[in-house]
């Protein structure tokens, strides 16, 4: 049920006055929908690795996502985790590691694409990479970049980082921690980002009644999961309020080919999968269909 949280927000919209998200046109809002690497594609090559991303940019994705983490050094690296149990032969959390530490680590010990009968990519040099080498390798590609961190802050690096490679305008800024995002937003407001999870909500439960335009957008993007608990959170009309408002729809983490179809059907702008192989496949098929 969600009437009683409904009106709960509902109440609140209305006395807080939140006004919609104005600006200019949302890049993000395509025609075609975009096939997002979630990770680089973490079903089919090691996560987060400029293998992935390389890979994952031949395969003719649109955007790469991925996730950020500060060394104990203060640089910006690329991992799901914060630690490196899953993913490494080692152990550790990222913010106690040096650099130096990390790229002593295969980043590729653990990828097994047959559950666990081989490891292909067990020494062969992968390494965890950072946010350096993985911008400079697809600079000609948009990025989706989740900051995993809150404290402490690593806005300010980041920010100028984007700013001095020009790629401002190629990065959308994703977080759960509202606090990371706040700092983002305070320090780099020309760069897009996604609304985190407390922000989401109104949107989601206004758009039950068709009200959405009476929540806040403080983002470009809404990504968000297909369902959320009990509550089908992309619907024909939270994708046709959230093009009203100017916010663009990215849906994750999708990899069945069947839900890939319903979706790209409500006329999402993009979908973050772990098989963009998969989702390609779906989208030339679609193309041939005449859709």
């Amino acid at each position: 049920m969600i009437r009683l949280p409904l009106l709960a927000v509902l109440l609140a919209s209305l006395v807080s006055c939140a006004a919609p998200h104005a600006g200019t046109a949302n890049p993000y809002i395509v025609n075609e929908p975009w096939i997002l690497a979630h990770q680089g594609g973490e079903d089919l090559w090691p996560s987060n690795t400029l293998l992935a991303f390389q890979q994952a940019a031949q395969l003719g994705v649109n955007m790469l996502d991925t996730d950020m983490h500060a060394t104990r050094d203060g640089v910006l690296v690329l991992s799901h985790d914060e630690t490196v149990d899953r993913l490494t032969d080692g152990q550790g959390r990222i913010r106690d590691l040096t650099l130096a530490q990390l790229k002593t680590l295969d980043a590729g010990y653990r990828f097994t694409p047959d559950g666990g009968q081989s490891y292909p990519y067990r020494g062969q040099g992968l390494t965890i990479p950072t946010l350096d080498e993985a911008l400079s390798a697809h600079p000609e590609l948009p990025w989706t970049i989740e900051i995993k961190q809150d404290t402490p802050s690593i806005a300010e690096p980041f920010c100028a980082e984007l700013r001095q490679r020009g790629m401002t305008g190629r990065v959308v800024v994703a977080s759960f921690s509202d606090k990371a995002m706040q700092d983002f937003r305070r320090t780099c407001p020309e760069v897009a980002t996604s609304m985190t999870e407390r922000e989401l909500r109104p949107l989601v439960l206004l758009s039950k009644v068709g009200l959405s335009r009476l929540a806040g957008t403080p983002g470009q993007l809404a990504q968000v999961p297909a369902r959320s608990g009990s509550i089908e959170v992309v619907t024909p009309s939270f994708v046709r309020q959230m093009h009203a408002l100017g916010v663009a729809v990215h849906v994750w983490t999708i990899n069945d080919p069947a839900e890939m179809r319903r979706l790209l059907d409500l006329g999402v702008d993009g979908l973050d999968t772990d098989r963009p192989d998969l989702m390609r496949q779906v989208l030339q098929e679609r193309g041939a269909a005449g859709h």
